[in-house]
């Protein structure tokens, strides 16, 4: 109950007792409910809660009692069966989507962490809870004044819903009959679900397969959102831009064909979220309306909302509650459930004397909303969605589906996929058989996903160590500057050091631009069958690649740089004359810095993430040109810390240590079986080198930028040469990120050289122990 409702005293007043944790809202879910400190305060006020325990502060939970006023089972049992059944007793039951009508058994004790980590949000575990419960509650009632006989139920998906204790993900025990989907799909009564089985990522599994756990799998913790795995939309959206323009691309192809064949409705697009805030970035991104930083427009302008005409629609919970006022609120909500049960439909019914046969109020609503009276989801091509089609809902020009949510039960999956395996026709081909039908599906992945349960073993407690500098090794201190930013002021010329910018690498095997499809059959538990009906097709960018204009592209890259750096404060040359320099240098960037692996092609990075990783790379790269008379770019030191030093190291680890001579520091801790040993021994041993120190628990971080997030660099030794110069020394062996990291590395270096208060400073990278002496012998000369 929230903080500002009002009791109604209306029914049979009766006592519940409830335990609830203290929290900043109220709310339930995940088999606990929270209460806010206000609305306790207002229940106890109100004298409808009566405290019983009080755990705070040691832990923050109460347990009350509460007054709730229940409609009676002779009230409910009246307003339910109505006339139709009277005083009639010995009733039968037909129970229609009889998924919702079970008891469930909620979750106790602390939250799975691999639950977790594909949890649905809280509001949507409340409402499947509810669900699941209602139905079945309101049944026990009416047995308990008629009785029921025997109840009967039907559905096209008998499974318990995801959360429903340990019986989630089974097949409900008192099924009789079954003619599931696998029979569907044999007799050729619904669409062929197409899905992914192969890319060219070489994994077992195609990642477009389950493109959930795909995407959760590359986004870094922040992105990912902690814990409880509530990503960012926007970092969701950068990994699944390529896979929506493929399905984009096919519906558009559909699409054609369908009008070619005098079909007047358009192919339907369903893209199926996990929250609001992921439907409304990705419906903003379709429709045209914003487009997040670093993610390019959507490249589908079929779906884009133009001219007053909704060819993209968002249909959640919260598209309502965004109307102003509680009288718009409830006609928009009539008006969107009119859009949704016309998709698909290019007029209304007719009488007898052609006129149209709208539904009940339609023609009074659109009136007053002053909206056409055509069936409103004529026009509509693409649907995101959060939880209004699981089910209910059936439109039989929907062709393609792709599942950006985490996909807990095998009922999930087939309510989302049957979205889109209603027929267009059923007409008898001259063979005897109906016509074949695909409906093409990524990210639902047909599966039975397993509970894992972690077997905590003990460990032995591994030896401390303690790192520190020693003061009888003074002369070897190392002190370094904390830049934590740099100072740009550009006049008229901006320049690119094309040896240092890191490239863009275009990798089907690391982000796959296509698939194999086949239809795959339900086997009841584990992956689909691959040997079912249906012919293997391959779907991916090929459409998009050959509708491509580079130069446009280019052009628009380089207006987007542009706008971005004359709107620095820093920046006093007009836009008219940085443009030509960006287009030079994205231009020679996409030929030089955009290297294709693996089939792949240069123009792909004009699509997330490739796109934003180039937009990166740009910005950290181009700085004003020295040469031709422009301000060096310098750092930004640190204002609330001093420069840092050896002196300050002091830590304890488990890991392996090896004492040194030339180092302020008593250890260097390894961090590899032998590489950094030999590394740190050849250091130590050389005659180019007066000191050096391991960066671990030094503080030496060089920021950089990738995906998005500004990121801190820790490269693996700073060592003082007998030249004077301090050497910045990474020793590597496989890192995707070692381009972006040298960049920032030299970018580093410098503007602490153009400032020239800490002396010279320089950087390398060696990927074998040969190379550690050979940059020491060079620098030091």
């Amino acid at each position: 109950m929230s903080a500002g409702a009002k009791v109604q005293k209306r029914g049979v007043p009766e006592l519940f007792r409830f335990t609830y944790q203290i929290g900043p809202k109220t709310t339930s879910g995940r088999g606990r409910r929270v209460l806010s400190e206000l609305a306790l305060e207002n229940g106890l006020a109100g004298r409808w809660m009566r405290l019983v325990e009080d755990r705070r502060p040691a832990k923050a939970e109460v347990v009350v009692e509460e007054t709730r006023y229940v409609e009676s089972d002779t009230a409910l049992v009246k307003r339910v069966l109505g006339r139709e059944v009277g005083g009639k007793q010995n009733i039968l039951v037909f129970n229609d989507e009889a998924h919702h009508a079970y008891r469930i058994v909620e979750a106790e004790g602390d939250d799975d962490p691999v639950e977790d980590a594909e949890a649905l949000d809280e509001d949507t575990v409340e409402e499947f809870v509810q669900e699941a419960t209602v139905w079945v509650d309101g049944l026990d009632r009416i047995h308990r004044l008629r009785g029921i006989n025997v109840a009967i139920d039907l559905s096209a998906t008998p499974f318990y819903l995801a959360r429903a204790g340990s019986n989630t993900n089974r097949i409900f025990p008192w099924i009789v009959s079954d003619f599931g989907l696998t029979d569907a799909i044999e007799s050729g009564l619904v669409k062929i679900p197409q899905l992914a089985v192969s890319d060219p990522s070489g994994q077992d599994r195609a990642q477009w397969f389950n493109l959930w756990r795909s995407i959760m799998a590359k986004l870094t913790t922040r992105e990912r959102g902690g814990k409880r795995a509530n990503p960012k939309p926007e970092a969701v959206l950068k990994h699944a831009a390529i896979p929506i323009t493929v399905l984009g691309k096919l519906r558009d192809d559909m699409a054609a064909e369908w009008e070619a064949a005098s079909e007047a409705r358009p192919p339907v697009f369903i893209l199926v979220c996990k929250n609001t805030r992921l439907a409304k970035v990705i419906h903003e991104w379709l429709a045209g309306a914003a487009t997040p930083d670093g993610v390019p427009p959507a490249d589908l302008p079929g779906l884009r909302n133009t001219g007053g005409t909704l060819n993209t629609i968002r249909v959640d919970s919260k598209v309502v509650a965004e109307s102003e006022g509680s009288g718009a609120k409830v006609e928009e909500q009539a008006w969107m459930r009119h859009t949704l049960d016309t998709v698909g439909k290019s007029a209304w019914p007719t009488d007898q004397q052609e006129r149209p046969v709208y539904p009940d109020g339609f023609e009074a609503l659109a009136t007053k909303l002053e909206r056409p009276l055509h069936p409103p989801g004529r026009d509509v091509r693409c649907i995101v969605s959060v939880g209004m089609l699981t089910e209910g809902w059936d439109c039989n020009t929907v062709t393609h589906i792709i599942g950006l949510r985490p996909f807990m039960s095998q009922l999930l999956c087939e309510q989302v996929v049957g979205r889109g395996l209603r027929r267009q026709s059923y007409e008898i081909g001259e063979d005897g058989l109906l016509s074949e039908e695909i409906a093409k599906v990524l990210g639902v992945p047909f599966e039975i996903v397993p509970f894992k349960q972690s077997k905590v073993v003990a460990k032995p407690k591994k030896p401390q160590h303690h790192v520190r500098a020693l003061p009888e090794k003074q002369e070897y201190e190392i002190r370094f500057p904390r830049v934590e930013g740099y100072q740009q002021a550009v006049r008229n010329r901006i320049a690119v050091d094309w040896e240092a910018i890191a490239t863009v690498r275009v990798d089907p095997t690391q982000i796959p631009d296509e698939a194999m499809m086949k239809a795959g059959q339900m086997t009841g538990a584990g992956p689909p069958s691959l040997h079912g009906p249906g012919k293997l097709e391959k779907v991916g960018l090929a459409r998009w690649r050959s509708e491509v204009r580079l130069q446009q592209r280019e052009f628009d890259l380089a207006a987007a740089l542009t706008r971005r750096y004359v709107e620095q404060d820093s920046c006093g040359a007009p836009a008219h004359v940085l443009f030509p320099q960006m287009l030079e240098i994205v231009q020679r960037f996409v030929r030089k810095k955009v290297v294709v692996a693996g089939g792949g092609s240069a123009v792909d990075v004009f699509l997330s993430p490739y796109y934003g990783w180039a937009v990166e790379r740009l910005l950290e790269a181009i700085h004003p040109n020295a040469a031709q008379g422009e301000a060096p770019e310098v750092p930004r030191y640190e204002s609330g810390r001093g420069e840092g030093t050896t002196e300050d190291v002091d830590f304890w680890t488990t890991k392996p240590v090896r004492e040194v001579s030339r180092s302020h520091l008593n250890y260097v801790v390894a961090d590899t079986k032998t590489w950094e040993q030999s590394a740190a021994y050849s250091i130590d041993t050389h005659d180019a080198v007066v000191a050096f120190v391991k960066n671990q628990g030094l503080g030496l971080a060089i920021r950089y930028l990738h995906d998005g997030q500004a990121r801190d660099y820790i490269p693996d030794f700073v060592i003082r040469l007998t030249n004077g110069v301090h050497l910045i020394l990474e020793t590597k062996g496989y890192d995707p990120l070692e381009a972006a990291k040298a960049q920032a590395a030299q970018r580093w270096v410098d503007a602490v050289n153009a400032d020239g208060a800490y002396g010279e400073w320089c950087y390398a990278v060696v990927h074998e122990m040969a190379g550690v002496a050979n940059v020491l012998t060079a620098g030091g000369a």
